[in-house]
């Protein structure tokens, strides 16, 4: 039904898909690294099925019209809610938090559903004030559609998953015309409420943030994992160890690093010169998507790709952040990098949207 024929694929953006199989591949290869000899070993071969699926999703996305998702935002938007809160009430618990919810033997994580459905929702909004201008009701209309999720996803307890929508939605005003001096005067909001808001947070929450500030406190428990990921990525200095050759990594010291701090451990085998090609690459994935939401021939187009690009940025930039103490630990995945099947296919899919703007940009 929302297949268009009119689209070719020679509008495809080939280079794109390129980027993302590389990023891919060499977190496969990370995730090999890391987990061999483990009780985790073989994961990879799961993310390998991951990404495959991904790449079907991808073209899926692509062929359907962006424009009629959008336009169907709305009931994905309540249907994304109720999900949030099945996940509370029956989904699978694990560590003490509900954030999956298994369907045919699979799980997956609504949130990462939550963070796409989001964008639609927003991108069909702000395309609707395009010209009449945004006013302080349509802010309070984002923070409201914004902070149920929110709360939702918090309440899992996945603070860090949920703290993604925030600079997603912010991303989406300013692209929208909201004025920079309003974004100042938010921060300050929200630095006058944190006091108010450490009360509600978690223990564990609580130790992280307390590591954030201090880490060498308490070196064994809550600030073990940070110190470890630092030794990890300072030792990997120019060239890095070699494939299965970290030590930070392949002795244990770095728990599980296959997931949130695959970083640290990649930067550890491959160094400096690793990690630059990894930036480098998303720096031009990033280009891509920003390329392409210029071209857009609508807004809804525009604000889509405005908000994949956004949240993107954010969970590359948080993600590395992290694993070299310059922020705190959130368990938000590194794209494409980190173990984890939710994560991979929802930004396949993402890249599928993007691309569904590109093939139609000179489609009416």
């Amino acid at each position: 039904m929302m297949a268009d024929k009119s689209i070719s694929l020679r509008d495809f953006d080939w280079p794109m898909l390129g980027i993302l199989l590389v990023i891919s591949f060499l977190g496969v290869v990370q995730i090999y690294s890391t987990t061999a000899n483990t009780p985790f070993a073989g994961v990879h071969r799961k993310q390998i099925g991951w990404i495959a699926l991904g790449v079907v999703l991808m073209f899926t996305f692509c062929v359907m019209s962006y424009r009629e998702l959008l336009n169907q935002a709305s009931w994905m938007y309540l249907a994304v809610l109720g999900l949030l809160v099945v996940v509370l009430v029956i989904g699978n618990e694990i560590a003490g938090a509900r954030r999956w919810l298994r369907m045919g033997g699979v799980s997956f994580q609504v949130s990462e559903v939550a963070k796409l459905v989001v964008i639609l929702l927003l991108a069909r909004f702000f395309s609707e004030t395009e010209y009449k201008g945004l006013s302080w009701i349509d802010v309070g209309k984002v923070a409201v559609a914004l902070g149920i999720p929110f709360l939702l996803i918090a309440a899992q307890p996945d603070l860090g998953s949920a703290l993604t929508l925030v600079p997603t939605a912010a991303v989406m005003l300013f692209l929208a015309g909201f004025k920079l001096r309003y974004f100042g005067l938010a921060l300050l909001a929200g630095l006058l409420a944190l006091p108010v808001t450490y009360h509600f947070l978690k223990p564990y929450q609580k130790a992280r943030i307390a590591t954030f500030l201090n880490p060498e406190s308490d070196p064994r428990n809550a600030g073990y994992q940070v110190l470890q990921s630092k030794i990890a990525v300072g030792s990997g200095q120019i060239w890095g160890k070699g494939t299965a050759q970290g030590t930070q990594t392949q002795l244990r010291f770095l728990p599980v690093p296959h997931t949130d701090f695959i970083f640290a451990a990649y930067a550890e085998e491959h160094g400096l010169a690793g990690v630059l090609l990894v930036l480098l690459l998303y720096f031009v994935l990033l280009m891509r998507l920003l390329r392409t939401a210029a071209t857009a021939s609508d807004a809804m187009g525009y604000y889509l790709i405005g908000g994949i690009a956004g949240l993107l940025a954010f969970q590359i930039l948080v993600n590395m952040g992290m694993v070299v103490g310059y922020v705190p630990v959130t368990g938000i995945p590194l794209p494409l990098m980190s173990y984890g099947g939710s994560s991979v296919a929802f930004t396949w899919m993402a890249m599928g949207l993007a691309n569904s703007v590109r093939v139609r940009r000179f489609v009416n």
